[in-house]
């Protein structure tokens, strides 16, 4: 019963997210994920511990492929080679069963994270509020 709050939660949480907040919940749920895997792996959890990584490389090849290269420019390859960097890392940790490529990808989601954390939420036009049925 809780699990289906919760997960009806995050649905409306992220349908009705900017694309701002929509890559910070990405960024979350590949932490969320990370960590459990590192939980997973000292308690010797091989499935469990497989597929929270499987969940984290899901998130970040999503991230890979949103990135915007024509805008982006040099910050978009800058982070592309990260999340290439980073997958390489948590096949590593998963075929190895280490922890250390685990804790780093965890710091180093965390850090991008934080730094989208002071990112401003894209304004709205008021009329595409209504039309999309927010309150103005």
């Amino acid at each position: 019963m809780a699990y289906n709050i919760q997960n009806k939660y995050l649905e409306n949480e992220v349908l009705q997210a900017d694309p701002v907040k929509l890559i910070r919940i990405l960024y979350r749920g590949a932490i969320d994920a990370v960590d459990a895997a590192r939980v997973h792996l000292r308690n010797g959890a091989i499935r469990e511990r497989s597929r929270q990584i499987g969940r984290a490389l899901a998130i970040v090849h999503e991230l890979l492929r949103s990135l915007d290269h024509t805008r982006g420019r040099e910050i978009s390859r800058s982070l592309a080679e990260l999340y290439v960097y980073m997958t390489k890392r948590l096949i590593e940790a998963n075929t190895l069963q280490i922890d250390e490529p685990l804790a780093e990808v965890s710091h180093l989601l965390a850090t991008l994270l934080e730094a989208w954390t002071s990112v401003p939420a894209p304004a709205v036009i008021p009329e595409a509020r209504e039309a999309a049925g927010c309150p103005v």
